[in-house]
């Protein structure tokens, strides 16, 4: 399990409001606060709070650590992602893996 603090580091990571950490975790805004309360996530929210983790961790890498950028390139649509923006990608498990490939693309140059 995950604890309550992991949730708050992540999304402070770039800046993800409570509203959006609970989109990408699966959950209701009002089931996320109830569930960090009670001091743990579920084992599903656990894994989406991994891969969020991953493919942030991947993007200060690709953005050279400028957590704005990274924010707002999450908030973009893009071409290659049908037009879809990454953080909209992220309410089902493939999406990780398809903003994560995006994200290598972009690390080799690329268009993305």
């Amino acid at each position: 399990m995950v604890l309550p603090t992991q949730v708050n580091e992540i999304a402070a990571l770039v800046g993800l409001t409570d509203k959006e950490m609970a989109y990408v975790l699966g959950l209701t805004p009002r089931n996320l606060h109830r569930l960090l309360s009670e001091q743990n996530l579920n084992i599903e929210a656990s894994e989406r709070l991994l891969l969020l983790t991953n493919v942030l961790v991947h993007a200060l890498d690709t953005f050279e650590g400028r957590t704005a950028t990274i924010l707002s390139w999450l908030k973009t649509p893009i071409r290659e992602l049908n037009d879809q923006t990454p953080l909209q990608l992220m309410d089902r498990i493939s999406g990780f893996t398809l903003v994560n490939d995006v994200l290598g693309r972009l690390d080799y140059g690329l268009p993305a």
